[in-house]
């Protein structure tokens, strides 16, 4: 586990092997130069699967990621941009994402009847046979 050094000697909300969600709220972000900083700054840590901006004046960002430190993810933006605050952290549901995504993907089931009828049913073919005589066989001139 991570320990971050600053204005907390706390270790950092860490959980390894599950995905969480993180959202942050960075107030400093009103123009988009601003945002695509922050973005780059958050996307650059190890374990960060997605970032994306969410709220009315899109100042919160929400980081998806696997074993990614809140604690550390916060100092990085304080840093980079001033005040930030950490609105939530939660354990993303792998199920429900997958049930969605399975509910999304399953394509209408059509049953299809085959005709059964003997207009359709074919035989094997038989193998040809043919006959050659040569002509000139019964013409023998030799004795």
């Amino acid at each position: 586990m991570k320990y971050c050094f600053g204005w907390m000697d706390s270790p950092g909300v860490q959980l390894v092997g599950r995905k969480q969600k993180i959202v942050i709220k960075v107030p400093t972000m009103n123009n988009p130069k601003c945002r695509s900083k922050a973005m780059k700054a958050v996307v650059s840590l190890p374990g960060v699967i997605s970032a994306t901006l969410e709220g009315n004046d899109m100042d919160q960002l929400a980081v998806v990621g696997d074993g990614v430190d809140s604690v550390t993810l916060t100092t990085l933006l304080r840093k980079k941009m001033g005040i930030t605050e950490l609105i939530s952290l939660t354990v993303v549901d792998e199920k429900k994402e997958e049930e969605k995504k399975e509910e999304e993907k399953k394509p209408s089931i059509e049953t299809v009847a085959w005709p059964t009828s003997s207009a359709y049913q074919y035989s094997v073919p038989q193998p040809m046979h043919y006959v050659y005589q040569d002509p000139y066989r019964d013409n023998c001139c030799i004795m």
